[in-house]
């Protein structure tokens, strides 16, 4: 399969830092009732733009198919409602019975869980109280990406999470969440009745890591598999494989995707049924990092899509961004049609501190498969 051939690709959204909001970060997508584009993503207010600094969930809307974003004035979730300083790491889901979630991750103290909010209201976009989908497990810090809630065919929810062990100072207080390991939590096509359904998800020789698999993301495969993967420090995203909806996993390997310490997005377009993946394919190797400060882009540059038509064998990529000071990662999807798509995320460059503090989205129009 060709490379996608990109015929326009146009900025239509920009959200910088400012005073009293040093980061706007991770989102997705959903389309509302009504035709509106929903873009909800986590804020930062405060003067710090850290994982666990103050941040709640904000919202743009489109209602001009995606070439233009205003603010929506009012958080969808606030942290308060938690008694916490942190939400974040959002995706949106429309469920089978035609309800719109928000799912989000809470930092609790030293740990953390999952909520989800159900819209009451799509007109207004007000959603309703949270509900807890995944507890605090003793001494693991969870972590979930944005865009990160597969949706299975027969209208499941696959949940795939990074668990790291909390390590510990000898005063008790916690001093990071390093080495990770993965598992997959699973509800029903209504949203509820949330379980753990695999376990632990372990690396393959994991000796010769320092991370561990971190970040995962699932897509189902038309064979009727589901294809998991995962962000390692190793120079390439690993991949495993379920073949009974998620609770049994193959031992996770090195993928074809070479990538940094960096997250991947794989999702199908549902109007063509093909397979889009949007990652860093360049890895840390030695020296890289030397020629640029490694806290304001961690090597994610340059930034590519590619397409394949069952979800494995991908095609040679197109470059989206390639600034060498800039970072871009933590991407979220959204398909308008068979050759329309709006992608969200991070690209902060040195102006900005750090690529986690900028999202922008980008509106990209490819040719269709199969023309000259």
């Amino acid at each position: 399969m060709n490379a996608p051939r990109i015929l326009s690709s146009d900025i239509v959204a920009m959200l910088p830092p400012g005073e009293g909001n040093p980061r706007n970060s991770e989102g997705d997508f959903a389309v509302l009732k009504d035709g509106r584009i929903l873009f909800a993503y986590s804020r930062y207010v405060g003067d710090s733009g850290h994982d666990d600094a103050p941040c709640n969930v904000a919202a743009l809307v489109s209602s001009d198919g995606g070439r233009s974003f205003q603010p929506l004035p009012f958080f969808l979730a606030e942290a308060a409602e938690h008694n916490t300083l942190n939400i974040m790491s959002v995706s949106l889901c429309r469920l089978d019975n035609g309800e719109l979630c928000l799912f989000y991750l809470c930092k609790q103290g030293p740990q953390s869980e999952m909520y989800l909010k159900r819209c009451t209201d799509e007109t207004s976009v007000a959603f309703g109280a949270p509900e807890l989908i995944v507890p605090q497990k003793k001494d693991i810090y969870y972590v979930i990406n944005n865009c990160r809630v597969c949706k299975l065919p027969d209208g499941s929810l696959l949940l795939p999470l990074a668990r790291h062990k909390i390590v510990k100072k000898a005063d008790g207080k916690r001093s990071g969440v390093y080495f990770g390991n993965c598992c997959f939590f699973k509800g029903d096509p209504d949203g509820r009745n949330w379980r753990q359904v695999s376990g632990t998800v372990n690396m393959y020789m994991p000796a010769h890591s320092g991370t561990g698999l971190q970040e995962p993301g699932a897509v189902p495969l038309p064979d009727g598999r589901i294809y998991g993967y995962f962000r390692t420090d190793r120079g390439f995203q690993f991949e495993s494989f379920s073949s009974d909806g998620g609770a049994g996993w193959t031992r996770p390997v090195p993928s074809r995707f070479s990538s940094p310490d960096s997250p991947m997005l794989i999702r199908q377009n549902p109007y063509s049924g093909l397979y889009y993946a949007v990652w860093n394919p360049v890895p840390n190797y030695n020296g890289r990092l030397g020629r640029e400060k490694r806290w304001i882009h961690a090597g994610r540059t340059p930034f590519v899509l590619a397409q394949s038509d069952n979800g494995l064998d991908f095609s040679e990529y197109a470059v989206l961004e390639d600034l060498p000071d800039h970072g871009y990662c933590y991407p979220a999807m959204l398909f308008l049609s068979e050759t329309e798509l709006l992608l969200a995320y991070c690209c902060g460059g040195a102006e900005d501190g750090t690529c986690l503090s900028r999202t922008g989205i980008r509106r990209i129009t490819l040719q269709p498969d199969g023309e000259k």
